[in-house]
């Protein structure tokens, strides 16, 4: 599977996490081990859900140690149960203890978010619905809470501030209306020369309205609305813009929200309030 960042991104976020847990020593395994001891760990499955991390762990293992021999035999996105082993570790005993924290931290993360993420999707897939991410993530660990989100089965929404305009509540009430923030926004991308979508962020059908009077955005969000009012929200748009449903959405009522018609849900659940998914690393 393609990653969706870069090698370095990811090699700067192990540096600073390994220097954040290991500061000057490991000196549990330095005083208890002896130097040199080689060993073999197995990275065991304790909870079914879907796997995810992988090549990151891989990767985090060979930021600690070269010379560590990783025998992988789970791939992300597959389908785990209790007791399936994801990958075999040999070398350094202290390396593979230096390493044990970090990787199970950013796997258990990864797989939580990628079955929570997998979970909604089965629900909603008999309906045109697309689920999305948001920026609800844990600080300096989006990159990888939305790429598990994509191994789940999901679609990142923007990444940042920078890569898209999103117009939120805040926005409107500071710009002065529904109206004049879509103005604003499509005159500053006029002026600066930039290419950036344009969502408006609306919080009832009078809002709508207004969005649909002013135009000029790519999509429609309908914040924290009733079922009826989506319906009705749908019904006005009318295909001319993409369509989104937020606020508020669960496991209990997405497939409710997802047969209103929307064409995308965001979830700050995907990526906010994930439960880990149970793995454990075990010397052999």
């Amino acid at each position: 599977m393609q990653m969706n960042f870069t090698e370095k991104q990811l090699l700067d976020f192990i540096d600073l996490a390994l220097l954040e847990d290991v500061g000057d020593g490991d000196h549990t395994s330095l005083s208890t081990i002896p130097q040199g001891t080689q060993n073999t760990a197995q990275l065991l499955v304790k909870e079914a859900g879907i796997l995810a991390g992988v090549q990151v762990g891989v990767t985090i293992l060979k930021r600690v140690d070269p010379e560590l021999t990783i025998d992988v035999l789970l791939k992300d996105g597959d389908l785990i149960k209790p007791g399936d082993i994801v990958l075999k570790v040999s070398g350094s005993a202290h390396s593979i203890l230096k390493a044990e924290r970090l990787m199970l931290n950013v796997m258990q993360r990864m797989s939580g978010v990628a079955t929570s993420t997998n979970k909604i999707i089965n629900l909603v897939s008999h309906t045109k619905c697309k689920i999305l991410d948001t920026r609800k993530t844990t600080p300096l660990m989006r990159f990888l809470e939305k790429e598990a989100v994509l191994i789940g089965g999901g679609y990142n929404h923007r990444y940042g501030l920078y890569d898209m305009i999103l117009i939120k509540d805040n926005h409107v009430d500071y710009a002065g209306g529904t109206r004049a923030a879509i103005a604003n926004a499509k005159q500053y991308l006029k002026n600066t020369g930039r290419n950036l979508a344009i969502e408006i962020e609306t919080r009832s059908i009078a809002e709508v309205k207004e969005a649909l009077a002013e135009g000029g955005f790519q999509r429609i969000m309908f914040d924290n609305f009733s079922f009826e009012e989506i319906r009705s929200a749908v019904a006005l748009v009318n295909g001319q813009y993409e369509t989104e449903a937020s606020g508020g959405i669960t496991v209990e009522n997405v497939v409710q929200y997802a047969e209103c018609g929307v064409d995308f849900i965001s979830m700050g659940a995907l990526t906010h309030s994930v439960k880990a998914l149970d793995l454990s690393l075990k010397a052999v």
